[in-house]
């Protein structure tokens, strides 16, 4: 039999097999409920699926912050939820392989999985955003969920959403990284983590120009006629496993800060 101790912030849990096993879906009912006895908070990453350019994997959003948040979990011992992996992506639908929700599904989904853990008793959910058109959403589900705990029978929740790279100390590092060529989708710094996290997956192609064009962002037609290989602003051949994990490195410290505090609050 398996003995998995499950501790809150700052300890880490350790199995049989000497592994941190800090996930919920790698978890049993009892290592959860034995985790809830220490903690009620969770994350859980939130991404999309979607193009990131001719390099870039359609993952990236959800791999980046699903490994990040697992790094991050292991070291400081807290609960990681399964990845939140389709987000709003309609602007990228123009490109093979992107999968995009409604506003209303995405919000109803994330609701519906927030409502579950309350349920269980957890009190604090931290979603950790890996895609910038996430946010918006994000707020909305958010402010839903409030909603119910005002006026009706629900049980008290706090959630609080932080896309990685806005995690303190993380945006200037970024620029000190990548002072020209980062732009604003199919970034280096985020293929740069993907790299790192799995090097067997590494993409490589031409790009003309090297550094891709700006510009705003409407509908799926629009976006591919601006953007005909799905960048925006951003030269993605400066992506590297080493910047990658310096990047990693960077964000789990700043989560692990960030997540403890919260989880107290």
């Amino acid at each position: 039999m398996r003995n998995v101790l499950l501790v809150s912030n700052g300890v880490r849990g350790t199995g049989s097999l000497g592994t941190a096993l800090m996930q919920l879906h790698l978890s049993s009912w009892p290592e959860v409920e034995a985790y809830l006895t220490r903690s009620k908070a969770i994350l859980i990453p939130i991404g999309s699926t979607e193009q990131h350019g001719p390099t870039g994997l359609l993952g990236t959003d959800a791999l980046c912050a699903e490994f990040l948040a697992k790094r991050a979990g292991d070291e400081a011992g807290f609960l990681v939820g399964p990845t939140f992996n389709v987000g709003m992506a309609q602007h990228h639908m123009g490109f093979p392989g992107t999968l995009t929700l409604r506003p209303s599904t995405m919000i109803a989904c994330m609701t519906d999985w927030a409502n579950s853990l309350r349920r269980h008793g957890f009190e604090r959910i931290y979603w950790l955003n890996g895609h910038g058109g996430n946010t918006g959403t994000i707020s909305a589900a958010i402010t839903a969920l409030y909603h119910d705990t005002t006026f009706g029978d629900a049980a008290a929740l706090r959630c609080m959403s932080r896309n990685w790279w806005e995690l303190a100390g993380i945006s200037d590092m970024i620029r000190e990284l990548f002072p020209v060529g980062e732009g604003s989708h199919a970034t280096p710094s985020e293929i740069s983590i993907t790299r790192y996290a799995y090097p067997e997956a590494i993409k490589r192609a031409d790009l003309m120009p090297r550094i891709a064009p700006t510009g705003p962002v409407f509908d799926a037609k629009d976006f591919k006629r601006r953007f005909p290989d799905g960048r925006i602003g951003s030269d993605p051949t400066l992506a590297n496993s080493g910047d990658g994990e310096r990047l990693v490195n960077a964000v789990v410290r700043a989560l692990i800060a960030e997540f403890g505090t919260f989880a107290k609050a």
